[in-house]
């Protein structure tokens, strides 16, 4: 009789940076797995015949199957294993909430720790790259057709990736000078080191994707001259949600107040880090105070701290239970020295003479009922107010969708909040126009997007295969019935 295979129940730990040592620095906090550690891990797979982690992978890697090939030490096969169905391994590897999806499945989790997708994902990225064995995956011969994709973020690079290899002629439009989307412009160095997500670009180049940055769709090029001038037979919006929202109250024009957008923009995209050597100039705060309780929020704390911020405070209107940032981002944060203001919302910024911040005046909060999101709605407690001395603040509450290629483009449904409409394909209102990620949904996370360009890539192909082209305006009126004939 077969011994039955004897699980470790606790995870391989992964060595990261001392707190003190990197809030001085922009250099990645998690260090990575060794090989044998790496081999370890992986080894604790319990290879499952019906394994529910793929199931909630929104791009269904084969985990199972690329774990395996990391417990026999075949680390490159294992990275071209995940490459079959997400062409952003090292990517998702280090900013993807695996606790919150592939491992909330592992049969693992039940009576220990699930297994470290996320970091076996991320160990073979970096080990195909760094040992110079990056290979490029047959392509299928070329169908003729061509499509424009708009945005160069998560949801557009996946989507580009997939309809390359399927034999499709693909070209990028970028609004910013760099591709990457909120991978460049939103996730600082210390989580996403920018070197990765070039890597990540090059591939996707080699592979024959055309990006074409500084191009604002909308302004510069239209949707309909994709269509006409340019002659694309279909064309993807994954635009994301950049419009940044403000709360309204007193105060926030003053200086020393940002938006999150621009803040993180400034930092990571211009590297406002490295000023005067990069010339972006930015405020840098003493005493910050950072409003909002998402990934965004704990992003831009953490970077004020390594721009040499004494004191950074989150100011998070719920509890830490109903706060939406990821358990690792949250846990770093509070090594880091950020300071947690709970159940508090700001109701204005105080200035000086010469309009610059110096105080911030906050309601605390209580819990009530649930509202439309499941999380109990915070309600001000009657007469309990305070204030922070502060120099400069951060507003992270959330984006809406910016309006400007949507304005620029008819036929395109959009719902109440401005987000384009679409269906579980992408399929948007206007024939031969697919749209995905957070223009679509509002804020979510990197990989739910690349799901939606995985979907939509898929559609689009098989539109293309069945001879349908918008090229010249020349789509079939009768969308509607091609859609649920589908």
């Amino acid at each position: 009789m077969t011994e039955p295979k004897k699980v470790g129940s606790t995870r391989v730990p992964m060595g990261e940076q001392p707190a003190e040592q990197r809030i001085h620095n922009f250099d990645e906090v998690p260090l990575g797995y060794t090989p044998q550690q790496a081999q370890v891990e992986a080894q604790r797979c319990l290879q499952c015949k019906k394994p529910k982690c793929v199931t909630g992978c929104p791009v269904r890697v084969d985990i199972p199957g690329f774990v395996g090939l990391v417990a026999q030490g075949k680390f490159v096969e294992a990275a071209q294993k995940i490459k079959q169905t997400n062409c952003l391994p090292a990517v998702c590897g280090r900013v993807c909430p695996q606790e919150s999806q592939c491992e909330a499945l592992c049969l693992l989790g039940k009576k220990g720790d699930p297994i470290g997708v996320g970091r076996l994902e991320r160990f073979v990225a970096d080990f195909e790259r760094e040992h110079g064995e990056i290979k490029l995956p047959p392509k299928a011969a070329s169908t003729g057709r061509r499509v424009a994709v708009v945005g160069a973020g998560p949801a557009g690079l996946t989507l580009a990736g997939d309809l390359i290899r399927l034999g499709h002629e693909v070209s990028i439009y970028e609004a910013f000078h760099r591709p990457g989307g909120v991978l460049v412009y939103g996730i600082p160095e210390f989580r996403l080191p920018k070197a990765i997500v070039a890597a990540e670009v090059a591939y996707l180049e080699g592979l024959g994707v055309a990006i074409d940055v500084n191009q604002v769709i909308g302004k510069s090029i239209t949707i309909d001259e994709l269509f006409g001038q340019e002659g694309f037979d279909a064309v993807f919006v994954g635009v994301g949600a950049g419009l940044p929202q403000v709360m309204g109250i007193p105060g926030e024009n003053l200086g020393g107040v940002y938006l999150a957008n621009e803040y993180l923009t400034r930092v990571n995209l211009m590297r406002a880090y490295a000023f005067p050597r990069y010339d972006t100039p930015v405020v840098r705060g003493n005493s910050v105070c950072v409003v909002g309780g998402g990934n965004v929020a704990m992003d831009a704390a953490r970077t004020a701290r390594r721009l040499g911020a004494e004191k950074v405070y989150i100011l998070y209107r719920r509890s830490r239970e109903e706060m939406p940032a990821r358990a690792e981002e949250i846990h770093h944060a509070e090594q880091e020295g950020i300071i947690f203001r709970l159940l508090c919302a700001p109701t204005e910024y105080l200035g000086d003479d010469k309009g610059m911040i110096r105080q911030v005046r906050c309601q605390e909060m209580e819990l009530g009922e649930p509202d439309d999101s499941g999380r109990r709605r915070p309600v001000p407690k009657q007469g309990c107010t305070f204030t922070l001395d502060v120099d400069m603040a951060i507003i992270a509450i959330g984006a809406g969708a910016n309006p400007l290629l949507t304005r620029s483009t008819g036929n395109l449904t959009l719902n109440r909040r401005g987000y384009i409409v679409a269906d579980a394909n992408g399929r948007t209102s206007r024939p031969g126009v697919w749209a995905g990620g957070d223009i679509v949904t509002g804020s979510a996370t990197v990989i739910l997007a690349m799901g939606a360009g995985r979907t939509s890539a898929t559609d689009i192909h098989q539109w293309l295969c069945t001879g349908h082209s918008a090229r010249n305006g020349a789509a079939s009126a009768d969308w509607n019935t091609q859609a649920a004939a589908q």
